[in-house]
């Protein structure tokens, strides 16, 4: 597959900031058996993937602008384009020894976003989008899953943080959606689940308390691989409010609808 120069980049700095993170969760798995736990280490694990991530994209584009949850908004000399990054998104099951964790950078120009990068270093694998130039998954292009039926699909979600989130919502949500599918799945990193939703490993999901910096490079995923990435109203606000409902038409149909019951 031919890469643009932009996404050559974009998958360069991932890589360049996942083989760190690789072996920080090697140590990660070593440090579940002792007293103290993973959990300092961790920390500085993010904050090193944070640094080297911003670095890279400063050097190889300095005039972009830059935005995460950490390092928040950084001014760029080119006013109309900036990273939207998440160093390291699903930093609990990185905790936790699990291998579900990403790199989510997207570009955003002139409001819109253009370009998207999700990597997760445990498993090499690469899911990348341009606007108008579809999803891939490494060199394999990605379509949304075709099933048409709740009762037949998988459907990805995230629950609440303890400090904060309508846990009420979300738990009427999750009544209506689980008593008519095959499955729900948290899995703990929303990068991810839009990616898998892109690929098809998901048929759809549904999330609120969205970041853009997790979100951003997963929503254009999905609209270029066939599908809806909406709000819970069917608007495409989906970055600016922080809520999604996504999968293909069918199933993003009847997500909405269930959502709307659960009101």
């Amino acid at each position: 597959m031919a890469r643009s120069a932009l996404m050559t980049v974009m998958i360069q700095a991932v890589r360049k900031v996942g083989r760190n993170l690789t072996r920080d969760y090697g140590e990660v798995e070593n440090l579940q058996v002792s007293l103290k736990g993973p959990g300092q280490f961790v920390t500085a694990a993010d904050r090193k993937a944070e640094t080297a991530l911003f670095e890279e994209l400063q050097r190889v584009r300095p005039a972009f602008g830059y935005r995460s949850e950490a390092r928040g908004e950084v001014q760029g000399t080119d006013a109309s384009q900036r990273w939207v990054a998440e160093p390291v998104d699903g930093v609990t099951n990185l905790l936790h020894g699990m291998p579900h964790f990403a790199i989510s950078v997207a570009l955003e120009k002139a409001g819109q976003i253009i370009a998207g990068v999700v990597y997760n270093p445990a498993t090499d694998e690469i899911f990348s989008t341009e606007r108008g130039g579809g999803a891939f998954l490494n060199d394999r292009r990605l379509r949304v899953a075709v099933r048409k039926e709740l009762a037949d699909a998988v459907i990805g979600t995230a629950l609440p943080d303890l400090a904060g989130g309508d846990h009420r919502r979300h738990a009427a949500e999750l009544r209506q959606i689980a008593a008519s599918v095959a499955g729900v799945r948290a899995l703990g990193c929303t990068s991810l689940d839009l990616a898998y939703v892109a690929a098809g490993r998901l048929d759809g999901a549904w999330l609120t308390g969205l970041a853009p910096w997790k979100a951003a490079a997963g929503v254009l995923m999905i609209k270029e691989a066939g599908g809806y990435a909406t709000t819970f109203d069917g608007a495409d606000k989906a970055l600016a409010t922080g809520e999604v409902v996504c999968g293909n038409e069918d199933i993003h149909g009847a997500l909405m609808r269930k959502i709307a019951a659960a009101a």
